[in-house]
């Protein structure tokens, strides 16, 4: 129970994070964030990044073999590092359909995939 609780609290802070670290991107497609100056668009982001806070926290106490959890520091690094990558590709071809995702980008893809499984071997 706690490793998938902590893949799921890891999954929804990561979407918050992308929201909040790319989301603002898109504020410009919007009427009400035409006026915004860069500081309000900092304090906006500040917002939506204090419920990833709220997420990633808790994913890691209760992940943390620190706190009884299954996982060690560098397997609950590696595992959220994937995770960034999965939503941010998801979010990137949702929210901005002119970028794609080539070839080079899968090949690094794969090598965290990989890397998440070198750092799970005993």
């Amino acid at each position: 129970m706690k490793i998938l609780s902590t893949i799921l609290l890891l999954t929804t802070s990561n979407i918050f994070m992308t929201l909040a670290w790319y989301g603002h991107l898109k504020f410009k497609e919007y009427d009400w964030s035409k006026s915004l100056g860069l500081f309000s668009v900092i304090l906006l982001s500040w917002g939506i990044a204090f419920f990833e806070y709220c997420l990633q926290v808790p994913a890691n106490r209760i992940g943390s073999r620190e706190y009884d959890g299954p996982f060690s520091l560098v397997q609950l690094k590696v595992l959220q590092e994937v995770i960034t990558l999965v939503v941010f590709a998801g979010f990137m071809l949702f929210a901005f359909k002119h970028e794609q995702l080539k070839w080079n980008h899968l090949a690094a893809m794969g090598c965290l995939v990989m890397a998440v499984w070198l750092v799970f071997r005993k």
